[in-house]
């Protein structure tokens, strides 16, 4: 029974809890500091609304796939090539990697910066990791250049910060 009181209750003090989580600092007239979380008098010098906890609830990109990103940005160029295009996709989503995807199909600059990365070719897809480019899907090699990069080899990202897109642009 008493549990019973405790799942009714809990609503009510994570609610409270939550407003907690608002804090205030102001000087008083004395010039002493004061720590609450009621508003400060008018009279208060200098007073400043501390929100703690603010970032509860929101997704944080693990630290580890932070550095990967920053040294090793993924860059994925794409168009309607079938499935090996749609299996490129798949891969990046899957493992998780954060990737900016470009059509040089539909894309006269796209187009360009892959010319000139793959040396005059149209060819997709080509995957840049880094300085490292891979050209045509070969999911082997592909997993080895990311897992080089410090990628995680399966997704560590919040169900919800991943969508999958198979489609080809």
């Amino acid at each position: 029974m008493k549990i019973a009181y405790v799942l009714i209750l809990l609503p009510f003090l994570l609610a409270e809890i939550a407003s907690a989580a608002e804090m205030y600092r102001w000087v008083d007239a004395d010039g002493k500091v004061h720590y609450t979380d009621t508003r400060p008098p008018t009279t208060a010098k200098s007073a400043q609304k501390k929100e703690l906890g603010s970032r509860a609830g929101k997704a944080q990109m693990p630290y580890s796939l932070q550095q990967a990103m920053k040294n090793f940005p993924v860059t994925l160029y794409n168009s309607k090539c079938g499935e090996p295009c749609i299996n490129a996709i798949e891969l990046l989503t899957n493992r998780g990697i954060p990737f900016s995807k470009k059509s040089p199909e539909n894309t006269p600059a796209d187009a360009e910066s892959l010319k000139k990365i793959v040396g005059g070719e149209l060819i997709v897809p080509v995957l840049v990791v880094g300085n490292d480019i891979l050209k045509g899907f070969e999911k082997g090699s592909w997993n080895s250049a990311l897992d080089l990069a410090g990628y995680p080899k399966s997704s560590i990202l919040p169900k919800l910060s991943i969508t999958p897109d198979t489609t080809a642009d």
